[in-house]
């Protein structure tokens, strides 16, 4: 009898794909990301918007220059009423999350991760070595203890 394969349903393959540890591990990175923007806005908005602010407006996004004036803007709406704005201050505020997202992200995380892998590669690469030297160590003392038997033997046929 001849057997048929059976083939994969398209549910397996879904499966097989999400059970990926990739696919796995960008899902939880897209998650922490998400929560660690929050941390970052806060830090923007609570730490650098107010030290810039020491200078001029406390919040960035009230920075701009105007291209055409007179630039006036409905305060409730946050939108101008007439000229065209340029708001300097949101890419600046943009610019400067940017940097301390990735500031804190090179820092707390990728940092230590490639120094903690750069240690688990030495102490892999020194157990490796270890092995060489116990593996040449053995042979060195086997070729002895044959060589003593050879001589023994030697000296014995040599007495008769």
């Amino acid at each position: 009898m001849s057997e048929k394969k059976k083939e994969p349903s398209i549910l397996d393959g879904f499966k097989a794909f999400l059970m990926r540890g990739n696919v796995v591990d960008l899902a939880v990175a897209v998650v922490i990301g998400a929560a660690f923007t929050n941390i970052v806005n806060s830090l923007v908005k609570g730490v650098i918007n107010p030290v810039v602010g020491a200078f001029g407006t406390k919040d960035l996004d009230k920075y701009s220059s105007c291209l055409k004036t007179p630039c006036t803007f409905d305060v409730a709406t946050g939108t101008a009423k007439s000229g065209i704005p340029i708001m300097w201050g949101t890419v600046l505020s943009a610019t400067l999350t940017f940097l301390i997202t990735a500031a804190v992200v090179y820092f707390l995380m990728v940092l230590p991760m490639s120094k903690y892998l750069a240690r688990q590669a030495a102490r892999q690469k020194a157990k490796e070595n270890t092995q060489e030297v116990l593996e040449v160590t053995e042979l060195e003392v086997l070729k002895e203890i044959r060589d003593a038997l050879v001589a023994q033997r030697g000296s014995a046929d040599g007495g008769r």
